[in-house]
């Protein structure tokens, strides 16, 4: 009876650091998870930001096409 008793007691504290293990292993995914995410993210907006910036450098050194001057007729009259 007390062999029983201890086993299962033993069973439980098994089980209840191995829950423990789980646990811990899972917030560490959880939080790695998270802060790929977060590079990943200051990543994308570094490109953007860069992007952006070539894009007005790009826009700035075009000349901006202008109205070609109409010929005017004059008529005879």
């Amino acid at each position: 009876m007390a062999d029983n008793r201890e086993r299962k007691a033993a069973e439980a504290k098994f089980k209840k650091s191995e829950r423990a293990t789980e646990g811990a292993k899972a917030m560490a995914d959880y939080k790695a998870e998270g802060e790929a995410e977060r590079a990943k993210t200051v990543r994308l907006k570094a490109q953007r930001l860069a992007q952006d910036a070539a894009d007005k450098v790009a826009k700035q050194g075009k000349p901006t096409k202008q109205a070609k001057p109409t010929k005017k007729r004059w008529s005879a009259t």
